[in-house]
C-alpha cells in the first residue's frame, strides 16, 4: 500500500509544477503584447532657435604709456661738464637749465673776436677816410683814376673784413652761450648719459627727455589682429591703476615690420583727452570694436558635431520632431560658443546638448532654451 501513495504524491507534484510554468508563460506573452501596443516614449532635447545677427568684434590689447616724441640732448660745442642739475625723474620746464660746460676756453675764442673786429673796424675807418680824402683832390694835378680805384678796394676790402670779424664775434657769443645746456621743453628726465667730469664732443647725448605734451599707447598687435586694429571704429582703453574709466584713443601710426624679439607690430595710438593722473610707463588695457561684415548666429559648442574634419548641427523638425544632421559653416570660435554663416537658415532649432547620442530620423521632444549672450 505504501508504493501506490509515494507514485500519487509524485504524480500531484509534477502536475503542480506544469501549472505553474504554463502560468508564467502565459503572463509573459500578454506582458508582451501590452508593450508592443504602447507608444515608445520620446527623449527630451534641448534646442535652441536660430537668429542670424550683425555682432561687433572686440579685440582687448596691453599696452604701456609713452611719449609720442623723447629727444637725447646734448650740447653744441665740445667741453668738461662742470655741472649736471638734472637726475632720472626730474620734471623739467622750458628753458630751466640741465647741465654746463668749463666756460673758460670760450670765453677766451670770444675776447679774440671782440679783439679781431676791433682791430678790423680801425682799418675800415682809416681806409675810408682816406677814399674820401683823396675823392676831395678830384680835378687836382695830383689825382688820378687808378689811385681812386685803389683806395675804394681797400675801403671795400676792410669793410668785408670787419663785417666777417663781427659775424666771428656772434658765432664765439653763441659758443660760450651753448656751453649752458637748457630745456627746450617741458617734460621729464628718463636717462641720464654723461656724468660732471667728463669731456663731451658735440652732439653727444646728455640726457634724454620725454615730452609730457603728447601721450600715447604703445601696444604689440599679433598679425592675426592686424585687420581688426586696422578696421576699427573705435578704440579707448583703461588704466590698470583706475580700472572702470575708458578713455578714447586713436590710432596714428602701425608699423609695417613686426618686432624681431616678440614678433608683434607695434601700434601707437594717441590719447585724446589724457586723465590728469596718467604717467610714463602706466600699463593699459587697449580694446578696439568693429562691426562684422556678416551676420552670424551664435550657438553653444554643445551644439557642434564634429563630423571628421567638417562642423554639423543637428536640425529638429518643428512639426515631426525628427533630427537630421546639417553640415554648417563657423565663422569664428570663442571659449564657449561658436558663430554659425551658413548651413543652417533663421528659425529654425538645432539641438544643444547630447549631439553624440543621437541619430538620423530619431525623433525627440523639443525643450527650447534661451541663447546665451
Amino acid at each position: 500500500m505504501r508504493l501506490p501513495i509515494k507514485a500519487a504524491a509524485i504524480a500531484i507534484a509534477v502536475t503542480a509544477a506544469g501549472a505553474a510554468a504554463f502560468a508564467a508563460l502565459s503572463f509573459t506573452a500578454n506582458a508582451s503584447r501590452v508593450a508592443a501596443n504602447e507608444p515608445a516614449a520620446l527623449r527630451p532635447a534641448r534646442v535652441i532657435e536660430i537668429t542670424y545677427n550683425r555682432q561687433t568684434l572686440s579685440l582687448v590689447l596691453a599696452g604701456t604709456v609713452v611719449p609720442r616724441i623723447e629727444s637725447t640732448l646734448g650740447f653744441r660745442v665740445s667741453g668738461k661738464i662742470v655741472e649736471r642739475l638734472v637726475d632720472v625723474g626730474t620734471v623739467v620746464k622750458p628753458g630751466d637749465l640741465i647741465a654746463r660746460l668749463d666756460p673758460a676756453d670760450l670765453r677766451l675764442a670770444v675776447d679774440n673776436a671782440r679783439a679781431a673786429l676791433a682791430s678790423a673796424e680801425a682799418d675800415h675807418v682809416r681806409a675810408k677816410a682816406d677814399h674820401e680824402r683823396y675823392q676831395a683832390l678830384r680835378g687836382g694835378a695830383a689825382f688820378t683814376p687808378q689811385t681812386l680805384e685803389q683806395r675804394q678796394s681797400v675801403a671795400a676790402t676792410t669793410l668785408g673784413r670787419a663785417d666777417q670779424a663781427r659775424s666771428q664775434l656772434s658765432s664765439a657769443e653763441n659758443n660760450l652761450a651753448y656751453s649752458e645746456l637748457r630745456a627746450d621743453t617741458a617734460g621729464v628726465v628718463t636717462a641720464v648719459q654723461a656724468e660732471v667730469g667728463q669731456v663731451m664732443s658735440p652732439g653727444q647725448g646728455i640726457v634724454r627727455v620725454a615730452r609730457t605734451d603728447e601721450l600715447e599707447i604703445l601696444v604689440g598687435v599679433p598679425e592675426h589682429r592686424l585687420k581688426v586694429v586696422r578696421d576699427s571704429t573705435a578704440a579707448g582703453f583703461e588704466l590698470w591703476s583706475d580700472p572702470g574709466r575708458r578713455h578714447a584713443a586713436t590710432l596714428r601710426e602701425l608699423s609695417p615690420s613686426a618686432d624681431p624679439t616678440t614678433r608683434t607690430y607695434p601700434a601707437r595710438f594717441t590719447i585724446v583727452d589724457p586723465p590728469e593722473f596718467i604717467g610714463l610707463g602706466m600699463t593699459a588695457t587697449l580694446s578696439f570694436e568693429r562691426p562684422d561684415a556678416q551676420r552670424v548666429a551664435e550657438v553653444p559648442l554643445s551644439a557642434i558635431f564634429q563630423r571628421g574634419a567638417q562642423p554639423a548641427v543637428w536640425v529638429v523638425d518643428k512639426t515631426s520632431g525628427t533630427v537630421d544632421l546639417r553640415a554648417v559653416t563657423v565663422a569664428r570660435w570663442r571659449n564657449d560658443t561658436a558663430a554659425i554663416v551658413s548651413g543652417v537658415t533663421d528659425g529654425e532649432l538645432i539641438a544643444t546638448a547630447g549631439v553624440h547620442k543621437l541619430e538620423a530620423g530619431q525623433k525627440v521632444k523639443p525643450v527650447q532654451t534661451a541663447v546665451r549672450p
